[in-house]
C-alpha cells in the first residue's frame, strides 16, 4: 500500500518548528514506516513535487510572494495544518502589524523599492486550515498526534484548556501568587506541559488563546502586580495579538 505523503514548508520563521520534528529522532524514524516525507527542504534535497496528502506549513506570511505560494501549496495539500505559533498566529512576527509598514520598512532598508512585506498574519489569514500545532517551538507529542490522527482520519487529541489547568494537574505552584511572577497561563492554550512555570519562568502566552479565555481580567490583574497598561499591552500582542481574545487584553480595538 501507498503511504500517505507529506509536504513540511517554511514561510517567515527561525525554523525552529522544523527542527523540533527533526528532533524526534527515534520517533521519527518510526513515522516514516507510515508516511512519505516527500518535500521538507530543511532535511533533504529531494524536493518531491505534489500533490500531498498532508501539508504542514510553518511560518507566517508576511509577502505578496508568500500569499501567492500558501495559495498554491494548499491547493496541493489534501489536509494542510499550521505549524507553530508563526503559522497559527503570525507569531513573533505579527509584532510589527502595530506600527506602520512605512515606519518600519525605513528603519531596515535604504531602497524600499524592492520591498514587498506586507503585514504579518498566520496562513488562515489567506487559506483554509484543518488542524493547529501550537508553541513556539511545537510540542513533539502533539506532532506526532497530529499525524497519527491523520492517518486513522479521527480528530486529534488536542487540549482546549488554558495552561494553569496543566500546572494543576501536575501540582506545579502558581508562580502568580508564590514568586509575583505575572504569568499568560490563565488564557494561554496548554498542550506544552506548562514548561515554562515547570522551570519557574511566567508563560509567555506563545501558544495563543486557550479555550474562552477572559484575558480582560487578566489584564486588569497584571496592572495590580505593578505592570503598565503598555506593558501589558506588549505581553499580549508578542505572539498571537491578531486574535481577538489577546486583542481585548492588550485593550486594542
Amino acid at each position: 500500500m501507498k503511504k500517505p505523503t507529506v509536504g513540511i514548508f517554511k514561510f517567515t520563521s527561525d525554523a525552529g518548528c522544523q527542527l523540533q520534528i527533526l528532533n524526534l529522532e527515534k520517533e521519527l524514524l518510526e513515522l516514516l514506516k507510515l508516511i512519505d516525507i516527500a518535500y521538507f527542504p530543511m532535511a533533504s534535497r529531494n524536493y518531491g513535487k505534489g500533490p500531498f496528502d498532508i501539508g504542514f506549513v510553518e511560518g507566517a506570511v508576511t509577502s505578496t510572494e508568500e500569499i501567492i505560494k500558501i495559495k498554491e501549496i494548499r491547493e496541493q495539500c489534501r489536509i494542510l495544518v499550521a505549524l507553530g505559533s508563526c503559522a497559527c498566529y503570525g507569531g513573533i512576527a505579527s509584532i510589527k502589524n502595530h506600527k506602520p509598514q512605512r515606519e518600519l520598512e525605513e528603519r531596515v532598508y535604504t531602497d524600499l523599492t524592492a520591498v514587498h512585506s506586507t503585514k504579518a498574519y498566520g496562513i488562515d489569514q489567506y487559506v483554509k486550515v484543518d488542524a493547529y500545532v501550537k508553541g513556539c517551538p511545537i510540542d513533539k507529542n502533539e506532532f506526532v498526534e497530529v499525524v497519527k490522527s491523520t492517518l486513522m482520519e479521527i480528530k486529534p487529541n488536542l487540549r482546549p484548556h488554558s495552561v494553569c489547568v496543566e500546572c494543576k494537574l501536575r501540582e506545579y505552584p502558581c508562580i502568580f501568587l508564590t514568586e509575583g511572577k505575572v504569568c499568560m497561563g490563565p488564557v494561554t492554550s496548554a498542550g506544552c506541559g506548562a514548561l515554562c512555570p515547570s522551570k519557574h519562568r511566567a508563560c509567555e502566552g506563545c501558544r495563543g488563546p486557550a479555550s474562552d479565555p477572559n484575558t480582560s481580567s487578566l489584564a486588569r490583574t497584571m496592572m495590580e502586580y505593578g505592570l503598565t497598561p503598555e506593558e501589558v499591552r506588549l505581553k499580549f500582542i508578542k505572539y498571537a495579538g491578531e486574535t481577538q481574545a489577546f486583542k481585548e487584553g492588550a485593550g486594542v480595538r
